[in-house]
């Protein structure tokens, strides 16, 4: 499974049926956190996020609505005995911070975190089945997308040459790994006879606060799935100008110029109470927009 839960969708002040942003991204057996707002705790009991799945944390920038709620969850984390590692990627000064709010409290985790200060643009996390590459965004401080990419599967057998060829199962396994297959008579059969291309892996670039620009298009291009944000509708595109963020038909231009597959939009002022506007203004340039919905989860397919 590869999928996104929505957390939170809104920007820096909560509303009552709206968070600030966070969101939970499985990939198989693992759960990748982006950003932590304020309320993502509560959130994540109420979408049923495993805690203990949660390995990796990526915080993009140190505006409260996207770190606010750390503190608190990896307090948590501490009370309810989490033993195993945990992986945080965020600018430097942020473990600064952690480390005076524990100071403060006279506090240590019983667990430890490896710390991941986000300085240059590249690969920043692997597993055996995904890797994590940052990109910078504009934003009016330090600021930083991810593109998540699901890692190609194991190639799949084409059984009617591997049969012809009278293959032992023993040698399956090296075979789906890309290895040709030596005959006891010393003869070589190429890999791309016995094998078919498994399916590319999938990619979710999430796109944090940031004004409208295409300087980081390359790291999204054709994507299938991005998230950009969209505080404004246009008729605020100076306001969003001003404030480094962008409005719905920017995020959506993004997203046709990325050649995505699929665009999910949020980020939401709190000055508007209906989000439909944001759908209907981004889907005049990008048809294939979907509001950001806290609870629901966006699956790759």
């Amino acid at each position: 499974m590869f999928g996104v839960t929505i957390l939170g969708n809104n920007s820096a002040i909560p509303t009552p049926t709206r968070h600030p942003t966070s969101q939970a991204v499985y990939i198989d057996d693992q759960v990748l956190l982006l950003d932590c707002g304020e309320g993502t705790q509560m959130q994540m009991h109420r979408y049923k996020i495993k805690r203990s799945k949660i390995n990796y944390i990526f915080i993009s920038h140190l505006h409260g609505d996207h770190y606010f709620g750390l503190i608190g969850l990896l307090n948590s984390f501490a009370l309810i005995g989490r033993k195993d590692d945990l992986h945080l990627f965020a600018p430097e000064p942020l473990y600064g911070l952690i480390d005076l709010q524990m100071q403060l409290a006279d506090s240590e985790f019983p667990y430890t975190i490896h710390r991941y200060p986000l300085k240059e643009e590249g690969e920043i996390a692997h597993s055996n089945t995904f890797t994590v590459k940052c990109f910078r965004v504009k934003h009016r401080i330090e600021c930083w997308g991810f593109a998540i990419m699901q890692k190609q599967k194991l190639r799949k057998l084409n059984i009617e040459e591997v049969k012809k060829h009278l293959i032992p199962t023993a040698a399956y396994y090296s075979i789906k790994k890309g290895e040709d297959y030596m005959t006891s008579e010393g003869n070589i059969i190429p890999n791309k006879l016995l094998t078919i291309d498994p399916p590319k892996g999938k990619v979710y670039a999430y796109c944090a606060d940031t004004l409208f620009t295409d300087s980081f298009l390359h790291h999204i291009a054709d994507a299938d799935m991005i998230y950009h944000e969209s505080t404004y509708l246009k008729d605020m595109e100076e306001k969003a100008f001003k404030r480094f963020h962008s409005t719905a038909e920017q995020a959506a231009t993004i997203a046709r110029r990325a050649n995505a597959k699929r665009l999910l939009i949020g980020h939401f002022s709190s000055k508007y109470e209906f989000l439909e506007p944001f759908e209907s203004e981004a889907r005049q340039v990008f048809e294939n927009t979907e509001i950001a919905r806290e609870g629901v989860t966006y699956l790759l397919k």
